[in-house]
């Protein structure tokens, strides 16, 4: 409980304090430059709570399972991103506004997605066949995710209710802020089943989500004009899922004792095979994005 109660003050006080920074500077645009500045003290700051984390858990596993929960969470917030640059941009919200947007739509999400930590550690506890319907639907949405590009801009339109609401007399600021909480906690129905498919931990699920969302309002001003080169992103994103999601049926068939289907034994995925394959599969879509890009001449100069 001591552990619990320190590590979720420590970063509520973070958030607070980057809170703060936005409101402060909410009439000021934020620059690449200190994006990127912000982007890496974040990114440190998950690091190195990974690597002191076996100093305060007796679990061998809770390292490995941090990081590749980390690293899963962080990439599908990426893919948020290229949503949130189509909705601030068609909205047309100021530059010097965004920041403050972004952070408090991030904030909403990340007590929604508590709510979802806390219903699914309750449903996996008492049911061990939610693992198939949650496997499942992760396959799906990596076929999904595969089968269609949901970031063209082009297809992006007001929805019903954005236009209801302009009609009722909201902001802008209104709209795009109720706009990203909303997204992002559909994007919550994909990764929170994903990271459940890493570990059944809540205070690691937490932990990841957090450290995931903290730095998504800097890595948005440092991506935004360098999206356009991350072409295979949902690609290597939609194998991970249904990575995970093949790995949470093999968790759920053993849970429910078959251990063999048509005389084939399957195995137990281990958490660092599933960490490889994380980190594989987003240096792979990385790697081949930015060669791509740079050959058919879009690359950024």
């Amino acid at each position: 409980m001591a552990t619990w109660l320190i590590t979720i003050g420590i970063l509520s006080a973070v958030i607070l304090v980057d809170l703060t920074i936005a409101i402060v500077r909410r009439n000021v645009e934020t620059t690449i430059a200190e994006a990127a500045i912000w982007t890496a003290i974040y990114v440190s700051a998950a690091l190195i709570f990974g690597f002191f984390m076996p100093n305060w858990t007796s679990d061998p596993l809770a390292q490995k399972e941090f990081f590749a929960g980390w690293l899963t969470e962080y990439a599908l917030s990426v893919d948020n991103i290229f949503v949130f640059v189509i909705i601030l941009t068609r909205l047309k919200v100021e530059s010097t506004r965004q920041q403050l947007v972004l952070l408090l739509g991030i904030i909403i999400a990340l007590i929604l997605r508590g709510l979802f930590i806390t219903a699914g550690t309750v449903i996996i506890e008492r049911f061990v066949a939610a693992f198939f319907i949650f496997g499942a639907f992760l396959i799906f949405t990596a076929y999904r995710l595969l089968a269609e590009d949901s970031r063209a801009e082009s297809e992006w339109k007001e929805d019903k209710y954005i236009t209801w609401m302009r009609r009722r007399g909201a902001n802008t600021f209104t709209i795009a802020l109720l706009s990203l909480g909303v997204t992002d906690l559909v994007f919550a129905l994909d990764s929170i089943p994903a990271i459940f498919g890493i570990t059944r931990d809540p205070y690691i699920v937490i932990c990841a989500n957090i450290f995931a969302l903290m730095g998504l309002r800097q890595l948005y001003f440092l991506l935004q004009g360098l999206l356009t080169r991350l072409v295979y992103l949902s690609k290597g994103l939609s194998f991970i899922l249904a990575f995970i999601g093949v790995k949470m049926l093999i968790e759920a068939f053993h849970g429910v004792g078959v251990h063999r289907i048509f005389g084939i034994k399957l195995p137990h995925v281990a958490i660092e095979f599933s960490l490889g394959v994380i980190v594989a599969s987003l240096a792979i879509t990385t790697v081949a994005s930015l060669t791509a890009t740079r050959k058919d001449g879009t690359a950024i100069v």
